[in-house]
Formats: C-alpha cells, sequence, structure tokens
C-alpha cells in the first residue's frame, strides 16, 4: 500500500494504478475508521479493480474550531486497517497541502446546502461538496462510496456530481450499526459512558417509526412523537427531527403516501449525533 502525503505523489501512484484501463474505487474518510468505514472499503474492493482511499479531515466543514481540534485521530491504526483489506493507495494530505492559501472557490449545492442539517451546521456542506469536488479531480475515480447514515450529505455530493458533470458513479452504502442499534460514527468515541448507554434512544425511535407509518400518520403526528421517544432519555438534546421526501429531500405535510427519510440529529453533551431512515410506503 502506497501512503501518499502530496497531491503529485498520489497522481504518480494512480497514474502507475490505472494502467490497462482499471477500475478505481475511492472512499473519501476523515479518519478514525470503524466498521462502518470497513464495509464501504470492502464494497468497493468487491466492484472495483483498484482500491484508493483519502484520510483527511476537512477544516473547512467544521463551523467549530473546538469541534475540529476535538476530532478523534489515529493515523497509524487507520493505515494498518486499510493496508489489511487490500487498499492499494491512501491519501493522507495536511490543510496546507489540500488547500492553496489564497483559495477563493468554492462548490455548493445551494438549496440543498442551506436546509435542515444544513440550517443547524451552516457552511458544512460547503465544505463538504468543496472538499469531495477536489478529491474526485485528484483521484478520478470510476466509483465513490458513501454512507447512507449522512443522508443529505450523500444526496449533496450525487446532485454536486450530476450538476458539475462529473464522471464517477456515487455509491450509497447502507448504515452500519452496534449491536444496540446506534450507529456507527467516529463521534461516538467521544461519548461519556452515561451517554453511550443512552444514544441507541435514536435507533429505537426510528424503529418505533417504522411501526407508526405502517398504521397511518400524518407528518406532523410523526415527527412530535419520534421527538417525545427519545425526549424520554434525560441525556439526549433533539436538535432536529425532519421528515422529508426520499428523493429529494422537499418538505411534507398531512398523512404520509409516498416514500419518506427521516433525518435526526441528537445532541448528548457536547456530541452531536446523526441517524436516518428512509420508509417505503
Amino acid at each position: 500500500m502506497q501512503i501518499c502525503e502530496t497531491k503529485s505523489e498520489l497522481r504518480s501512484a494512480l497514474q502507475k494504478l490505472r494502467k490497462d484501463g482499471k477500475s478505481v474505487g475511492l472512499v473519501p474518510t476523515m479518519g478514525y475508521l470503524h466498521e462502518g468505514h470497513m464495509t464501504l472499503v470492502r464494497r468497493a474492493v468487491a466492484e472495483n479493480d483498484v482500491v484508493a482511499a483519502s484520510i483527511f479531515v476537512n477544516p473547512t466543514q467544521f463551523g467549530n474550531p473546538e469541534d475540529l481540534e476535538k476530532y478523534p485521530r489515529d493515523m497509524e491504526r487507520d493505515l494498518n486497517l486499510l493496508r489489511a483489506e487490500g487498499v492499494s493507495v491512501v491519501f493522507t494530505p495536511v490543510p496546507s497541502e489540500m488547500y492553496h492559501a489564497n483559495a477563493q472557490t468554492i462548490v455548493e449545492t445551494k438549496d440543498l446546502a442551506n436546509t435542515l442539517m444544513g440550517e443547524l451546521r451552516p457552511g458544512h456542506f460547503r465544505g463538504v461538496a468543496t472538499v469531495v469536488t477536489k478529491l474526485f479531480n485528484l483521484f478520478q475515480p470510476t466509483r465513490a462510496y458513501f454512507g447512507e447514515k449522512d443522508y443529505q450529505q450523500l444526496l449533496v455530493i450525487k446532485t454536486m456530481v450530476r450538476d458539475l458533470d462529473i464522471p464517477v458513479d456515487v455509491c450509497g452504502v447502507p448504515t452500519v450499526r452496534e449491536t444496540d442499534g446506534l450507529a456507527m460514527s467516529s463521534r461516538n468515541v467521544r461519548l461519556s459512558d452515561a451517554a453511550r448507554k443512552a444514544a441507541p434512544i435514536i435507533a429505537q425511535s426510528l424503529d418505533h417509526a417504522d411501526t407508526l407509518v405502517a398504521s397511518g400518520i400524518t407528518v406532523a403526528s410523526l415527527r412530535q412523537k419520534i421527538w417525545d421517544h427519545i425526549a424520554t432519555e434525560t441525556l439526549a438534546n433533539v436538535q432536529s427531527i425532519d421528515i422529508q421526501d426520499a428523493y429529494t429531500l422537499a418538505p411534507l405535510d398531512g398523512k404520509i403516501k409516498s416514500d419518506i427519510v427521516i433525518l435526526v440529529a441528537v445532541e448528548f453533551d457536547p456530541v452531536l449525533l446523526i441517524d436516518q431512515r428512509v420508509i417505503s410506503v
């Protein structure tokens, strides 16, 4: 496995790997890898001739400098995990390598970036779209893999690729969960013991929502019942619960008559956890 710290090293490594028209699968990450990331890597290995990954904690998608500083990191462990799965090349830039000092260009999906989680975290999806565009330009992958847990992020990236005619197949991979239902996330390690025990209430509320939708319910009632369910856990501070069209994220009201996605953001001080559930009608 080749580890590249600079753009020039990465381009050179990929040029050699692409010989004979080999397909390249890309798994972009911010490191501190867990089983969810490994699921993406294994899917990429199964579907491509060559698999590449990036490890870069992207500063432009963090609104809070303290959150950026506290983001967990363990580069040696991450590289060992990727090596064991057969990844061929890993890009590990520092911010000054990734961004020009006087960079002026951003990428933003105007509507998708500034609604739902985009309202809760202003500028977040602009940072995501910009860095992913840069990674797509650098790697020029055949396919790129992202988890469905970050559902709005996945739609932002798919929309960006469509609008900018970027020749990459964006592949969403179902959320990987702990045995108690908690969605796997690098942030989970920051939870206190008490918060970690409480956090599965999010997945439980989404399981409950499946039953409620099947029985017939309005969007407003469903949202309130999910909120009330999570609020039974005293350590949970609900930040947002959104019920949207599963394919466009358009707002819905009245009785649920089409496929929906439920997007939940809950803070267990000071850690913000997100989860989602697509429910077909």
